[in-house]
């Protein structure tokens, strides 16, 4: 299929790529608190797979440098990461109301160690957007990424800092368009409203739709102004099956490539969608879950890997090393070799575990409707919007560890921005408008910037929009 000049030298799909791992060996020990779902214990035991698999020879293994606070403020508000970086479990008590108002307690705990969570997880996704611009891999993985609920002044969902939003900005430093792709069950919120008015970031969501969190994504929501038609939302019921998930899958993002050309694409993993989820009400098996990654690959685009949600963690390991394999090409046994985790894997010890036989609660019909519907809000897109360069923005330094390479990569340079063409920034439309500051830094032309905000407010106004 034509990708508009921005495919990789790789070859075929059957060829192996180049890819990037981000791993930092603590990430695993953060703990999000008693009974809370979200357990980043399941990132080592996806890397323990990895290692007893083999897989880690044929990539290239960094351990990534944390994000600063001004790489996270790129795209949060200053107070907010200032916020993120103080809070602790001892003084929380004293800060309730900074605690309402940045939305962190509940779903969003304190826990020890909080903020380097965050410096570590947002750092592994820039850190693989920018081997991606260096063209130094085909293929960048972070799993502890993806965490995209997260919103310019608050946290939600399990999410502090929307790492995803931050790789995008750096994509766009060299890529006139960037695909989103998100096959969480939990509609990708965070990142459609970071772009929801522009041209230059088409975000499309597939999720439970209807009475779940975070109650977003209707199939009306298309983006506004400038951005109308570059967010799509895929809104699902219960028990979505291998077959009928491709029959969506496939075409959408098909008509998505063709017609939008991205110059990379990030493609939110979440492993909550599979059979069996804790969370999740899904029943994709790992195979039909990996399937998207297998498409989305076939088109030799630079592509971002990212993980997200996933609840029953034994799972979640098992479809991040098998994606991780179809990233490199490379077909999995299904018997597991022993590991240091070998136990949470019985009786069957198998990579792969079938999907139920809960209903299927989308119909045909449903399913034809909802095809449609996406298919002609992408024909009313003419071709795909050109961005007149300026000037790339330059990177500054950062360095990487790992041990293959001693050296630095480059990364954000201090001021520079999503929109290169027109020079303003993705604000979110729910947030309040004294959170909104604006800095002269990061702003070229403050009447755009005004103006924008406008169109965000106005979106947040008017609710849906058809």
């Amino acid at each position: 299929m034509e990708t508009g000049g921005n495919s990789l030298p790789s070859g075929p799909d059957g060829v192996k790529r180049k890819v990037s791992y981000f791993y930092d060996p603590e990430v695993g020990n953060y703990y999000y608190g008693q009974g809370h779902p979200m357990k980043p214990h399941r990132i080592r035991m996806t890397h323990a797979l990895l290692a007893h698999y083999g897989l880690l020879q044929h990539m290239h293994v960094l351990k990534p440098n944390p994000a600063r606070e001004k790489d996270l403020c790129r795209f949060h508000a200053d107070d907010y990461v200032s916020f993120l970086k103080s809070i602790t479990p001892e003084t929380q008590q004293d800060q309730l109301r900074q605690l309402k108002r940045f939305n962190v307690g509940e779903d969003c705990p304190v826990f020890d160690g909080l903020y380097p969570f965050c410096q570590t997880y947002a750092g592994g996704s820039v850190g693989g957007a920018v081997k991606l611009n260096h063209g130094h891999c085909d293929i960048a993985i972070n799993w502890a990424g993806g965490l995209h609920h997260a919103k310019k002044c608050e946290a939600s969902g399990f999410c502090y800092v929307n790492d995803i939003v931050l790789a995008i900005l750096e994509l766009l430093k060299v890529h006139e368009r960037v695909l989103y792709v998100d096959i969480d069950i939990h509609h990708g919120d965070g990142v459609e409203e970071a772009f929801y008015t522009t041209d230059r970031v088409m975000t499309v969501s597939f999720h439970k739709f209807g009475d779940y969190f975070p109650g977003t994504g209707d199939v009306r929501d298309v983006g506004y102004g400038k951005g109308k038609y570059y967010s799509l939302n895929v809104p699902l019921d219960d028990g979505i099956d291998d077959e009928s998930y491709q029959s969506l899958f496939k075409p959408i993002m098909g008509k998505v490539m063709e017609i939008f050309k991205p110059g990379a694409v990030v493609l939110q993993c979440g492993a909550d969608s599979l059979s069996g989820d804790r969370l999740g009400c899904f029943n994709l098996s790992i195979k039909g879950h990996a399937e998207c990654v297998k498409f989305m690959r076939s088109f030799n685009v630079p592509l971002l890997l990212l993980g997200g949600g996933g609840y029953t963690i034994r799972n979640v390991a098992r479809c991040w090393c098998y994606e991780t394999g179809v990233a490199l090409g490379i077909e999995l046994d299904d018997k597991m070799p022993q590991h240091e985790y070998y136990e949470y894997f019985g009786p069957d010890y198998t990579l792969h575990v079938a999907a139920s036989n809960m209903e299927n609660k989308n119909s045909w019909h449903l399913l034809e409707d909802i095809r449609a519907k996406l298919l002609d809000y992408l024909s009313k897109l003419q071709h795909a919007p050109s961005v007149q360069f300026q000037e790339r923005p330059p990177d500054t330094d950062i360095q990487e560890a790992d041990e293959d390479q001693v050296g630095e990569d480059e990364r954000w340079d201090p001021v520079s921005d999503m929109d290169i063409d027109d020079q303003r920034r993705p604000l979110p439309s729910r947030v309040k408008t004294e959170f909104l500051e604006t800095e002269a830094k990061d702003m070229v032309d403050n009447m755009k910037e005004d103006e924008h905000n406008r169109e965000a407010e106005s979106r947040h106004s008017q609710g849906p929009l058809a």
